[in-house]
């Protein structure tokens, strides 16, 4: 019985410690760069921990530099220690790093600064990295 109560307290815990919000919430209204293409897209979907998860994610290329854009209709719950990556899966194991998220609301951009198979790392996320949550991902699909 003990041991059933103190597991029910940890797992509480952890869950909640994910809703402290510690991120941005003004819509910093970046945009794609100018006369950039757009290479890739998605909707992106709640994740387990995320709400209110609704914007698309995008990938555009110019002059070889590509940039993750997430629209100005982009928005995810709060929590802490929140990164942005590029993955091979949803729930991330195999990713690249681009941050951490810098706002929960609008227009935000994050440049890669490597070269990036998308068709191996074809989602984006939105990750708890403290606690491995994952708020909202986006398949990428080629445009």
């Amino acid at each position: 019985m003990m041991k059933t109560m103190i597991t029910f307290i940890f797992s509480s815990l952890l869950l909640v410690s994910c809703i402290r919000e510690n991120t941005a919430t003004e819509d910093l209204m970046e945009m794609a760069p100018e006369n950039a293409t757009l290479k890739y897209s998605g909707n992106f979907i709640q994740g387990p921990y995320g709400n209110n998860v609704n914007g698309k994610a995008e990938i555009y290329e110019k002059n070889g530099i590509y940039t993750l854009v997430f629209n100005d209709g982009f928005t995810v719950s709060n929590g802490p220690d929140l990164y942005v990556c590029v993955s091979k899966e949803q729930e991330p194991s195999q990713f690249i790093s681009l941050g951490l998220l810098k706002s929960v609301n609008g227009g935000q951009t994050y440049t890669f600064t490597g070269s990036v198979n998308f068709d191996e790392y074809k989602y984006a996320v939105v990750h708890c990295q403290q606690y491995n949550h994952l708020f909202s991902y986006a398949l990428l699909e080629k445009k």
